[in-house]
């Protein structure tokens, strides 16, 4: 792929904003028309809310799927839109949305990236899960460089005294996952583990729960009852932080990393700004082809509202289907666009890379 320079806007047919189970059929569903797609998202990785809230939790209503998981339904999106190779800009948000006088749209983000885009689709959910932010001003600084709200790179905790703040399936599952004596191996395991949380109940897993007290009360981590209240530094460097506990007790913990656990918010963030007709902070849309009020921006998911809506994913998928249709007449305004069947369409199969002999393999 030949690369664009990153102060040249990106000019793309197709636009998805919201790389969730709905977004990512999305692109299958544009793929089936010989459209390619780039994809923004917030998050560093696909998935959307079933990777941040349920990735192993089962779901029960994917069609032919009797149960799956969150990061299985992700993996299975993943691997079917693969033949279309879209392009995935992760860690960012869309900041702007500008009409352009030819119709097509200029799309900012947060990164600074730009898209010039005939049609724009916002697959957005309930909007940008963002992480809920420790109230603790003194150590913003240390935002990025030692506090962190998610692992992106694990080799940041390795052979470190780690902090961590929350009390959900995340917090505990990263505590263990980070304590060398729960898994042997790991190259990121850290030195120390200490769990805190202000009140002394955690809402996991219980079998989860059950390996945490193990490796407490064999001395491998710890948990702790209390809140920050303050911190020691050395040269800009985070060295501890100073813990008052439920009986007012003052600890010092020695910290090298702290990772922030504390579950995620929903925003709708910049979406709102955008002009487009709204109903309870979202998006409404035309159930014949789901386009919002903007010509060429369609919304699918629940993100979008409408007589009747339903937030399933399986419903997302069908807006996509419709979606991608009406979308032929702004990419492709000239081009008569026939109904095919992946069954039987020679083109759907060039464009799937499978053939008659690999499909009865």
């Amino acid at each position: 792929m030949v690369s664009t320079p990153f102060g040249t806007p990106l000019e793309t047919d197709a636009l998805v904003v919201g790389a969730g189970p709905v977004g990512l059929f999305q692109v299958f569903q544009l793929g089936l028309h010989a459209v390619h797609t780039h994809v923004i998202d917030t998050l560093p990785y696909a998935g959307g809310q079933c990777m941040e809230l349920y990735p192993d939790k089962p779901i029960y209503d994917i069609p032919a799927l009797t149960v799956c998981t969150g990061r299985e339904l992700t993996e299975r999106l993943l691997q079917q839109i693969t033949p279309f190779e879209p392009r995935f800009h992760f860690n960012q948000h869309v900041s702007s949305v500008q009409a352009q006088a030819d119709g097509r749209w200029l799309v900012a983000t947060s990164k600074g990236r730009q898209f010039l885009t005939k049609t724009l689709f916002i697959a957005a959910g309930v909007g940008a899960f963002l992480p809920r932010t420790l109230k603790v001003a003194a150590l913003e600084p240390f935002e990025g460089s030692q506090m962190h709200y998610r692992i992106n790179n694990p080799g940041d905790f390795a052979d470190k005294q780690v902090l961590i703040v929350g009390s959900d399936d995340a917090a505990v599952q990263h505590a263990l996952a980070l304590c060398a004596a729960h898994i042997d191996g790991n190259p990121y395991k850290a030195r120390s583990v200490t769990l805190l949380h202000r009140r002394d109940a955690l809402q996991a897993d219980p079998v989860a729960l059950a390996t945490l007290r193990t490796l407490c009360d064999a001395g491998h981590m710890e948990f702790v009852v209390g809140q920050i209240t303050g911190h020691d530094e050395q040269q800009g460097h985070l060295n501890a932080l100073r813990i008052t506990t439920v009986d007012g007790t003052e600890r010092t913990l020695p910290t090298d990393a702290l990772l922030v656990l504390q579950g995620l918010s929903p925003k709708l963030g910049p979406i709102a700004e955008w002009g487009l007709a709204m109903e309870r902070k979202q998006l409404q849309v035309s159930t014949e082809t789901f386009a919002t009020s903007a010509p060429g921006i369609f919304a699918v998911g629940d993100i979008n509202t409408y007589p009747g809506k339903k937030k399933l994913i399986v419903c997302g998928f069908h807006e996509c289907v419709l979606a991608a249709f009406a979308a032929m007449a702004v990419i492709a305004p000239n081009t008569k666009v026939p109904l095919e069947y992946t069954t039987s369409s020679a083109r759907l199969h060039a464009l799937l890379g499978v053939t008659p002999s690999t499909h009865n393999a």
